[in-house]
């Protein structure tokens, strides 16, 4: 079995901030329509489908995100799982709005919802999607907030409705990323679409 997993932080006045990347690609990759389900006494939200025929499992973690690893590591408890079966997918502000980067074996880059799920698993050898957050310049450069406080804001902050749509368009490409890393793995998804 392989699991997907979405960052993000549960409650609705979370529900379009940057911080939510994770869950917003989940929504977008599934489809609004689908009904998550919470197990009782667990700390996520899940969905199971198949992706290139292989059995998925896809969790948006209930806990907020400098827990994420809790809900990441009891479902690999739970079943058993390899950490090449696990792929994150999460903000990053070092990437412009509407492009993407697959990673494996990395820090956390002080990402709290990944430090988190490093410290559970124990381990940094799984794969993460890495999805853009940050606005451009026109003539590309990106316009990221200076500072801790400056940053937390921004996180925090919504999207406006032109970037999710830049979102949306970018989920059919980690929507196919993702086929790939299931059905031929990581090393092939990342020549293909870092």
């Amino acid at each position: 079995m392989k699991l997907i997993v979405g960052l993000g932080n549960p409650g609705e006045e979370y529900q379009n901030s940057r911080h939510n990347t994770g869950f917003i690609m989940l929504d977008f990759i599934l489809g609004k329509k689908i009904q998550w389900k919470q197990a009782n006494g667990t700390k996520l939200f899940y969905y199971k489908d198949s992706v290139g025929g292989k059995p998925t499992e896809y969790i948006k973690p209930t806990t907020f995100m400098n827990n994420s690893g809790i809900a990441v590591a009891f479902v690999k408890d739970k079943y058993k799982l390899n950490l090449k079966d696990i792929v994150i997918i999460y903000d990053d502000i070092d990437l412009p709005i509407g492009k993407m980067k697959i990673s494996f074996d990395k820090s956390s880059g002080g990402h709290n919802g990944l430090e988190s799920i490093i410290k559970k698993l124990k381990s940094k050898k799984f794969v993460r999607i890495r999805i853009g957050t940050s606005p451009t310049t026109p003539s590309g450069k990106i316009k990221k907030p200076k500072g801790e406080k400056d940053v937390l804001k921004f996180l925090l902050g919504e999207y406006k409705e032109k970037e999710l749509s830049e979102l949306k368009k970018l989920s059919k490409k980690v929507a196919q990323a993702l086929e790939t890393i299931v059905t031929e793995g990581k090393d092939k998804a990342m020549s293909l679409y870092n």
